[in-house]
């Protein structure tokens, strides 16, 4: 009997999965079969994943929300559709990408286009990542707020003469402080 599976991924615990679920009720996945990992998609070592992989049997479905969320490493994805399709033979639906429905057009010309079409949202969903991965590597480290940190900082204070002009004064002394340490 053949069965639907949604499968839905966040990359951290933080993030809010719920968008992915609403979509996989409407698609009218039933709650048992969908798959949630909360992990990054680098790569397919996911637990859900892995479990979700070993239920399916041919002609079943498996439903994602968009081709980022199977996974965000280029040839990964690539071989995992093929894993899927060819060897599996689990027709995929991309909620997000109707070419991307196996269901449909089996024909050449409609494998050539959802081929070129998954290899084109592959390459983008590893670009985006590599893109978050660089942009978190070139953030400055946070540092934890110390007494000495409050020190550097130049405090403005407001005197009553400036008050009334609405103009800061700088303190001396902190600028002192902080310039000597």
């Amino acid at each position: 009997m053949q069965q639907v599976y949604g499968y839905i991924r966040v990359s951290t615990r933080d993030q809010n999965e719920e968008r992915q679920v609403i979509a996989m009720r409407e698609f009218g996945v039933p709650e048992k079969n969908m798959v949630i990992d909360k992990q990054s998609g680098k790569n397919f070592a996911r637990p859900g994943y892995r479990r979700l992989v070993k239920k399916l049997k041919p002609a079943d479905t498996l439903v994602i929300k968009s081709i980022d969320r199977l996974g965000r490493n280029y040839d990964d994805v690539l071989e995992q559709w093929r894993l899927l399709t060819k060897e599996k033979q689990v027709d995929i639906v991309v909620l997000d990408m109707p070419l991307l429905d196996t269901r449909k057009g089996r024909d050449l010309i409609g494998t050539l286009i959802s081929d070129i079409v998954l290899q084109l949202l592959s390459y983008v969903a590893q670009t985006e990542r590599e893109f978050i991965h660089r942009r978190k590597a070139s953030r400055p480290p946070k540092r934890a707020a110390s007494s000495s940190a409050v020190d550097r900082k130049i405090a403005l204070r407001t005197t009553k003469s400036s008050r009334r002009r609405g103009v800061r004064a700088v303190c001396p002394h902190v600028l002192r402080r902080s310039s000597s340490a």
